[in-house]
């Protein structure tokens, strides 16, 4: 058996890739392991008769200067962790294990880089953090700030936004825009000569470097042609490109990688979870507030706003009128032609009542061809009667249905506040009183009941 030959122990040290180094009592290095040079980014060479505590993170050195007191003391420390500055101006996260030798008088550690393990465990954290509030952030602006911040530690990202498209207005817009160099950017048109057209129309990502982006616009023929670091990621919902999310830079030292596209396209996924969140949101508040055949405000939204009115008004010492209609004949239109026509009939109606008012009014379908007017601040009660012919006269005029034209006419009520009424219940109970006495009275007819039978406040 051959015996094993000796290896100087230095040699041994230097195969290491954790940092061995030995510092005396005031920290000074005496002795460093070639594995600094990969860890610090400093030669062994250079980091002896320096202390410790001139390359260890200024935020960390007096939690440091606590531990070593305690390793100098004789107690073992096997795990504690802090900062240095890499000789690049990176930050390193290290755990060391030290212990203080009594009769030599001086500290031996062994040094860990465990930079890539905190990134992986920040960059988790910072993912829960993004997907949380994606879910509980209901204002998209709050979310786009919240995740800006949240990704700065990760990536270059100081030059950073999110622009939307409009497919109908054929407008990109952005909602979030934070540039250190140029103004927040105001809603333009889709410009086919830019990398986030060309990001709109692939739907695929676009990481680029300072050469290669001027590669690339100089190729779409773009008017500037500035070279930057630039990843963009598209807001993909269904088969639909909406958007796109953007960080960029004109940094050498700092360009984009593909970890970062990866966590670019996360947030991405989470922006465009939290925005459908909000539109099912929104739809949901509308389907619970309009009408869906005529899109007007139903029963609920008429009432709710008819109270808030009348409350303005018994403060402003103010009339409104609200007007109660329903059009005479309908059940006959809807047996004769069918509810698709009695439909299109409650459309047409709809439009035509809305002009017919002013933009403060409120029109509302209560139920079937029964449809509510609010007309908010009146000087007096011939300004609704005024209202009252004009929708008699609108919606007296023959309905072309599709294929089918119909005739039929309005019945309506008037009831004013104060005269008839102190709270919307005796309003809307009055109006509609009124209507059914103009129905009586033959149709295509308004009834405004004399003040005198409401009892006074």
């Amino acid at each position: 058996m051959n015996p094993i030959p000796h290896i100087p122990n230095d040699k041994l040290l230097d195969l290491l890739l954790d940092v061995v180094c030995v510092v005396d009592k005031e920290g000074r290095f005496l002795s460093v392991s070639a594995a600094s040079e990969r860890v610090f980014g400093y030669r062994p060479e250079e980091m002896i008769g320096r202390t410790a505590f001139e390359f260890i993170h200024p935020d960390d050195q007096n939690t440091t200067r606590s531990v070593v007191e305690r390793i100098n003391s004789g107690l073992a420390d096997a795990d504690h962790e802090n900062r240095y500055i890499h000789k690049n101006g990176q930050v390193v996260h290290i755990m060391w294990a030290t212990q203080w030798l009594e009769t030599e008088q001086v500290r031996i550690g062994v040094a860990r880089d465990i930079t890539a393990r905190k990134r992986a465990e920040s960059m988790q954290a910072a993912m829960y953090a993004i997907s949380a509030a994606a879910h509980l952030t209901s204002d998209l602006q709050v979310l786009f700030q919240q995740v800006h911040e949240l990704i700065k530690p990760f990536l270059p990202a100081e030059n950073f936004f999110v622009a939307l498209y409009d497919a109908q207005q054929e407008q990109l817009s952005f909602p979030y825009f934070v540039n250190r160099d140029d103004a927040p950017s105001s809603a333009r048109s889709l410009q086919t000569d830019t990398l986030i057209a060309e990001v709109m129309h692939t739907g695929e990502v676009l990481l680029l470097t300072q050469d290669t982006a001027r590669q690339r616009l100089s190729k779409i023929g773009a008017a500037e042609q500035h070279p930057l670091n630039w990843l963009g990621v598209p807001l993909i919902t269904g088969s639909d490109t909406i958007g796109i999310l953007v960080v960029q830079n004109d940094t050498c030292a700092a360009t984009y990688t593909e970890q970062d596209k990866e966590l670019l396209l996360f947030v991405a996924n989470q922006l465009v979870a939290a925005m459908e969140h909000q539109r099912t949101n929104s739809r949901l508040e509308y389907l619970a507030q309009y009408d869906q055949l005529t899109e007007l405000p139903n029963r609920a939204l008429f009432l709710d706003r008819l109270q808030n009115t009348l409350k303005r008004a018994q403060r402003n010492t103010s009339r409104l009128a609200v007007l109660y209609l329903d059009l005479d004949k309908f059940k006959q239109i809807n047996d004769t032609f069918g509810h698709t026509t009695g439909d299109y009939l409650l459309q047409d109606v709809a439009q035509r009542l809305q002009q017919c008012v002013r933009d403060c009014d409120t029109v509302g379908r209560l139920g079937g061809d029964e449809f509510a007017i609010l007309l908010d601040d009146i000087h007096e009660p011939d300004d609704a009667v005024v209202v009252a012919e004009k929708i008699i006269a609108h919606l007296s005029n023959p309905f072309v249905l599709k294929e089918v034209t119909v005739i039929t006419t309005p019945s309506l009520g008037i009831a004013i506040y104060p005269e008839h009424g102190q709270d919307y219940l005796q309003l809307i109970k009055h109006a509609d009183e009124a209507m059914y006495t103009a129905k009586r009275n033959g149709g295509q007819c308004y009834n405004l009941i004399p003040a005198k039978d409401t009892p006074p406040a």
